[in-house]
């Protein structure tokens, strides 16, 4: 039950000796099988394209804002301008392996005041994509906003019709909100964006699930998980 004021109305509850939290720096968050750098464009950017490039079409950018880029020159004067930019704050996903970057995400809408931000730009290569690396890179940035930042709310937004990423929100924790229509126009379409979201208190739960999951013991010789993230959450 909520609580009432004096008017017997009710109201949410109180959060005691807030303040605004610290806006995202450009860091380096180390896991074992990946690491996020910020993203410099001198030292990532023909890298990043080459892994882009190793899919067969075009149809990873169709839900972004950008690309697919026809040029390594092209995507380096994209990855220029984005690499100025504290919001969103971008960073380069680095395959511990291989010292490579394969991807780039992003912590946007930042607001401080309230504690709330947005994982966004999940621009992930075939090099990337459904491997351990893409979850722990994931895992990396919950970790800072909640843990070392201190954020209150973790948001996830993508095209309603986008359901890989919808699918892949549930399976990293986010709760599914609702269905924000015709929130935005790109690429010549209107867009339905459909609303995750994981709050600081249900964190710890998810944390302990991620480095369950996340345990060199959670897979076999051959590198497959033994349990699913969802089912040790």
């Amino acid at each position: 039950m909520p609580s009432l004021n004096a008017y017997e109305q009710p109201i949410g509850d109180p959060v005691c000796d807030w303040e605004a939290r610290p806006q995202p720096e450009a860091i380096t968050l180390t896991g074992r099988h990946c690491r996020l750098e910020p993203l410099d464009a001198a030292r990532h950017a023909d890298a990043l394209y080459a892994a882009y490039s190793q899919a067969a079409d075009g149809r990873d950018w169709t839900y972004l804002f950008v690309g697919p880029f026809d040029s390594a020159e092209q995507y380096r004067e994209y990855a220029t301008a984005i690499a100025r930019s504290t919001d969103p704050r971008h960073y380069a996903i680095i395959d511990q392996s291989s010292g490579e970057p394969v991807g780039t995400i992003s912590l946007m809408r930042i607001d401080p005041v309230h504690g709330v931000i947005e994982v966004g730009n999940v621009t992930f290569s075939p090099l990337l994509k459904q491997s351990v690396l893409s979850t722990e890179a994931q895992y990396l940035l919950m970790h800072y906003v909640f843990d070392t930042l201190g954020y209150r709310r973790y948001e996830w937004k993508c095209d309603s019709l986008n359901e890989p990423s919808r699918r892949a929100a549930q399976r990293l924790g986010f709760t599914f909100e609702g269905v924000f229509r015709q929130a935005v126009i790109y690429k010549g379409r209107s867009r339905d964006t459909a609303w995750f979201s994981l709050l600081a208190q249900e964190w710890p739960r998810v944390r302990a699930s991620f480095q369950a999951w996340l345990a060199p013991e959670n897979f076999d010789e051959q590198g497959r998980q033994r349990q699913r993230l969802e089912a040790l959450r």
